[in-house]
């Protein structure tokens, strides 16, 4: 199997979510569920009931007063669940002795954000009735998540895509909650262009999908599949792994199809409340209020967050005395936020240099 269509094999396995046995190996791994009561979401609408889950690993240590020393919060990406980060090419670079976040010194919490994997989601029965999230409620129940495990301090918090994006969230509404930032595969301001332009195609192919019925739908439709899954995948991957993957017009063509049919088992609601739910987010006016240090990862052939655009991030994060900004090559354009192996020594190098990691997970 070539790289790209691993990468698209792992995408299409988290938007489903399935779980890949792996996760054993790792030290203390434990799931859990938070229920909250009548949650407000910041556009008006209301959770009668909101399941919030969460998976860890590692063990919580604590100093004389009882705080929690070596917590890390790691952000899942869209259409992912916490469980994506416990997938071997990211895990085997990150969480092995003597490894950047070596699960035997850190208490790594994973949640499944609003709308994925074990939490409350459209597909639980409520379709395109379920209450509008948005970035800001994702962080804001993470938040109570932490509180409920009894962590008020991270050593880290780090998010991939989606979860990078809510990392740019964390560091400017919570700018006293960590020690370090690393948001990777985002960029620190609101929505637009070529990024909001394919998610609105996927948004549009779902709600003009003639089973939709405005959410209200038994079984859910599928033919918005055919215009959203070759898109999503499109903009995961890069020119070349995809002429890799389709070196002619029959495997092309029969890419196309192939990639389709995979995302026939989603529920509709479920990816269009998720992909929708980046509405809110626009951490630009609060970023001179950073002060953890914060290193963002972006990727040379992203084309969800080009390369063309890096000048715009550095112009944006100028305010922030903290931040700074690097580019890596990749390889596997946007997936390359599932090989931690591009990024991982990177994140490293920077949460080495930084006093307050050198003290280490006490």
């Amino acid at each position: 199997m070539s790289p790209c269509m691993r990468s698209v094999l792992l995408a299409v396995v988290l938007l489903l979510g399935i779980r890949v046995a792996h996760a054993a190996d790792w030290p203390n791994q434990t799931e859990g569920d938070l229920t909250l009561n009548d949650y407000a979401c910041i556009s008006g609408d209301k959770f009668a009931t909101l399941k919030l889950h969460y998976t860890t690993i590692g063990t919580p240590r604590q100093d004389a007063q009882g705080h929690v020393t070596n917590a890390v919060l790691l952000l899942h990406g869209t259409g992912g669940t916490g469980k994506e980060y416990l997938q071997p090419d990211i895990a085997d670079h990150l969480f092995k002795p003597g490894q950047v976040l070596d699960a035997s010194r850190y208490y790594v919490v994973l949640p499944d954000g609003i709308g994925a994997g074990g939490s409350s989601k459209p597909s639980d029965g409520l379709h395109g009735k379920f209450p509008r999230y948005g970035y800001n409620d994702q962080v804001s129940t993470q938040q109570i998540t932490l509180a409920r495990l009894g962590v008020d301090h991270l050593k880290l918090v780090s998010g991939i895509s989606m979860g990078g994006m809510q990392t740019w969230l964390w560091a400017v509404r919570f700018p006293e909650a960590m020690d370090a930032a690393v948001p990777i595969a985002s960029m620190p301001m609101q929505v637009s262009g070529r990024n909001l332009i394919w998610r609105q195609i996927m948004v549009s192919a779902i709600e003009e999908d003639p089973g939709w019925n405005g959410g209200n739908y038994e079984t859910s439709p599928t033919a918005w599949s055919q215009i959203a899954a070759p898109l999503f995948f499109y903009m995961l991957s890069t020119a070349e792994k995809l002429q890799e993957a389709a070196p002619d017009r029959a495997k092309t063509l029969a890419w196309y199809d192939s990639t389709a049919a995979k995302w026939k088992g989603l529920d509709a609601a479920n990816v269009l409340f998720s992909v929708r739910s980046s509405s809110d987010y626009d951490p630009a006016p609060m970023l001179d209020q950073i002060h953890a240090p914060l290193l963002a990862i972006n990727f040379e052939d992203d084309l969800v967050n080009p390369i063309e655009l890096a000048s715009m991030v550095r112009q944006a994060i100028a305010p922030a005395s903290a931040a700074r900004f690097q580019s890596l090559p990749g390889g596997f354009g946007h997936s390359s936020i599932y090989h931690s192996d591009l990024w991982a020594e990177t994140m490293a190098s920077f949460l080495n240099g930084l006093p307050s990691w050198k003290a280490g997970a006490r």
